[in-house]
């Protein structure tokens, strides 16, 4: 075997430059996200050192000017909204990926996958327009006022669906083909591949591209604020105006001072927090289906 210079045991100037390049846009990337959890913690930290993180989850509600800072309500709506968008949003996002990848004709192929990033590019403000003139009038008619966790839901469920979709299906694309020919030859239908072959190889990949839709969906705030209502309350039912975490930080910091204004840090803080474990948990699935 004859070795060159430019070879995998030694890389040409421009992969040494290109490696140079990329790692340093990682390491930016590395050092920008501690940036924003020192702002984070930094602004919070009045409000955590008088009682820690305990008085957030006690008291008699959100009331910044008695002092009470109770995000229980918030957090439990910002989790049902989250979570209903999810159980809506994943089921169709994964049957829109198996449609176009296993049974769609050609010529549709490329027009439905237009269609799932056109969606996926829409501004959340046009999302929460929508939302707040056609959706929220649609359901007061049903059950008043309109405005509520149900709508919350729906315009999440219908943001987040084009990540969905569109990982699904690159997850599906990524299935071995000797796989599904090997489910062929066995005498198998194409139903049978599909759920009993495909939908489990690619499992991996569809659960990653849920995790970063429901981080979208938690880091959601215009369309929410537009649509939910915003009351500060324990969702008892779908037909509940609530108030979302990231809705609150929005109305709110215009205004706030003070414990107030360390608050709304500390709930951007949770937020984090939570976006963070959803990260964590889509690399370890990550890992898991490479290894």
């Amino acid at each position: 075997m004859i070795w060159s210079r430019h070879n995998i045991s030694s890389p040409s100037r421009a992969d040494v430059t290109l490696a140079r390049v990329t790692g340093g846009i990682a390491l930016a990337v590395v050092i920008l996200l501690a940036l924003v959890l020192m702002l984070l913690v930094r602004e919070s930290w009045p409000v955590l050192v008088d009682g820690g993180w305990t008085r957030f989850f006690v008291g008699d509600g959100w009331f910044p000017s008695s002092g009470q800072f109770n995000l229980l309500a918030m957090l439990w709506a910002t989790l049902a909204a989250s979570l209903g968008a999810l159980f809506i949003a994943v089921p169709l996002g994964v049957l829109s990926a198996v449609f176009s990848r296993f049974y769609s004709p050609s010529w549709l192929v490329m027009p439905l996958r237009r269609v799932m990033v056109l969606l996926a590019g829409i501004p959340s403000v046009v999302y929460g327009l929508w939302g707040l003139t056609v959706l929220v009038p649609l359901i007061a008619h049903w059950e008043p006022p309109g405005a509520s966790l149900l709508s919350a839901i729906l315009i999440l469920a219908l943001m987040i669906l084009p990540t969905v979709a569109l990982t699904s299906e690159s997850a599906l694309a990524a299935v071995a083909t000797s796989h599904l020919q090997g489910a062929a030859a066995l005498g198998l239908s194409r139903t049978g591949i599909v759920f009993g072959v495909a939908l489990p190889a690619a499992r991996a990949g569809i659960l990653t591209g849920a995790l970063l839709a429901a981080m979208r969906a938690l880091g959601e705030t215009m369309a929410v604020l537009m649509v939910a209502g915003n009351v500060v309350q324990t969702p008892s039912s779908l037909f509940d105006p609530v108030r979302v975490l990231t809705a609150n930080i929005a109305l709110e910091m215009p205004y706030a001072a003070g414990d107030h204004r360390a608050a709304l840090f500390a709930s951007g803080l949770l937020l984090m927090l939570i976006v963070t474990v959803l990260a964590w948990l889509a690399g370890r699935i990550g890992t898991h289906s490479n290894a």
